[in-house]
């Protein structure tokens, strides 16, 4: 579940970054995924806007999006790019049933 909490330190975390060099990697639907490299170019209150380099476009992202995994940001840090978001950990109710026995 996605809480207010949350929500509150992605926006503090993508304002910070404004201006940075990102990949944002998504789908596209029907087995079709994009992954292209911008700038984050603004941060406001319910979304934020990355610049695209290869045509110089720009497109807005929720921080719903990020957090539901609908896109993913990874972040330049000067030697090589990193997740914003770490990754996310699935345990399986099954494997866990599996250990019991």
């Amino acid at each position: 579940m996605i809480c207010r909490a949350d929500i509150s330190t992605l926006k503090t975390d993508i304002g910070d970054k404004v201006g940075q060099k990102i990949i944002v990697k998504g789908s596209l639907g029907r087995s079709k995924e994009f992954e292209k490299e911008g700038t984050i170019e603004k941060a406001y209150s319910n979304l934020f806007v990355v610049k695209y380099e290869e045509n110089n476009r720009t497109a807005s992202y929720t921080y719903t999006d990020l957090l539901t995994r609908t896109v993913e940001v990874d972040v330049f840090d000067g030697e090589g790019y990193s997740p914003l978001l770490p990754p996310l950990i699935v345990e399986s109710k099954r494997k866990k049933v599996k250990e019991q026995l």
